[in-house]
C-alpha cells in the first residue's frame, strides 16, 4: 500500500467482490509513512493497528523538529501528543504550534480538544505512594484522558502511612485497571495487589535514596512481588503504563462485543 496504483487496485477489487472488506482493512493498516524533512518517519497507521496513536518522545529533538512533526500530525489525528517537555521546551513551541496546551506535572503537551468523553466502559485508577512520584504519576493519568479512557486518582498514599490507603479501599475495589507508581523500596504495588482484583500495573519511579539505585530498586521489589496479578514496566514509565491499562480495557470491550454479537 505505498502508492495510488495499489491502492486503487485494492479498492477495485473489494467493490468487485474479489476482496473482502476485513482483508482490505487488514491491508490497510500497513499503510505507508509520512516524512517529515529528514528527521522523522510519521506512522499514520498505528492508530489503526494498535488502537492508539504515534506520540512523540520529546527529549532529544530540537522544539523545531517537534513542532514540524505535531503540525503534519495534527492533519490526521484529533489528539496530538509529545511527552518529557521541559517548560522552556513548550515556551518555544507556543510560538510555533497554535492550540498547544501544556500539562505541567506530566510533562505533557498536546494538541487536542477542550474535553474529551471516555470512549470505553471502564476506569482507571492511579495511585501514587508519594508525592515526588507525581510527575510519573500524571504522565500515566495525562496520557489516559487523552487516550479517552476514565481516570481517577489517588496521590500520596503510600505503605509508610498504610491507614491512607486503607481508608480508600473502596476505589481500588471499583476499579477496572490499576497503576500504582512507587519509588523508594516499591512496595505500594504488592500491597494495592493483595486488596485487588482488577490487574495491576506497577510502576517504579527513579525516587528514593541512594541504596534505591535510580529506581532500580522498586524495580527488583515489583519483579518480585508475592502478590499475583503485577505487571511491571519500565522505571518512570507512566506512558508505557497508561496505554498497557488502555489495551486491557480495549480488549474487555472488543470481548463484550464479540459475546453480545454471537
Amino acid at each position: 500500500m505505498t502508492n495510488d496504483k495499489t491502492l486503487r487496485s485494492l479498492l477495485e477489487a473489494v467493490a468487485n467482490g474479489k476482496v473482502t472488506p476485513d482483508t482490505a482493512l487488514d491491508s490497510l493498516k500497513n499503510l505507508t509513512y509520512e516524512s517529515v524533512g529528514e528527521f522523522a518517519k510519521i506512522d499514520h497507521h498505528r492508530q489503526l493497528r494498535t488502537g492508539f496513536p504515534e506520540v512523540i518522545w520529546g527529549p532529544g529533538k530540537t522544539p523545531d523538529q517537534i513542532a514540524q512533526i505535531m503540525e503534519v500530525m495534527r492533519l490526521r489525528n484529533p489528539v496530538v501528543m509529545a511527552t518529557r517537555i521541559e517548560p522552556a521546551v513548550y515556551t518555544v513551541l507556543q510560538s510555533k504550534v497554535s492550540g498547544l496546551r501544556y500539562y505541567d506535572s506530566a510533562r505533557i503537551c498536546a494538541i487536542a480538544p477542550p474535553t474529551i468523553e471516555p470512549q470505553f466502559a471502564g476506569e482507571i485508577a492511579i495511585l501514587s505512594a508519594g508525592t515526588a512520584d507525581l510527575p510519573v504519576a500524571e504522565e500515566a493519568a495525562i496520557t489516559a484522558e487523552l487516550s479517552g479512557f476514565r481516570v481517577q486518582r489517588l496521590w500520596d498514599v503510600g505503605v509508610a502511612g498504610i491507614h491512607r490507603l486503607l481508608s480508600n479501599r473502596h476505589l481500588i475495589e471499583s476499579a477496572s485497571v490499576l497503576i500504582v507508581v512507587a519509588g523508594m523500596e516499591g512496595a505500594l504495588p504488592s500491597v494495592v495487589a493483595g486488596l485487588a482484583s482488577c490487574p495491576v500495573i506497577a510502576v517504579p519511579t527513579s525516587i528514593g535514596y541512594g541504596a534505591s539505585f535510580g529506581g532500580l530498586a522498586p524495580l527488583l521489589t515489583m519483579l518480585n512481588s508475592c502478590a499475583a496479578g503485577v505487571g511491571v514496566v519500565n522505571i518512570d514509565n507512566g506512558f508505557g503504563a497508561a496505554v498497557l491499562a488502555g489495551q486491557i480495557l480495549r480488549t474487555a470491550e472488543k470481548l463484550r462485543l464479540a459475546s453480545a454479537g454471537s
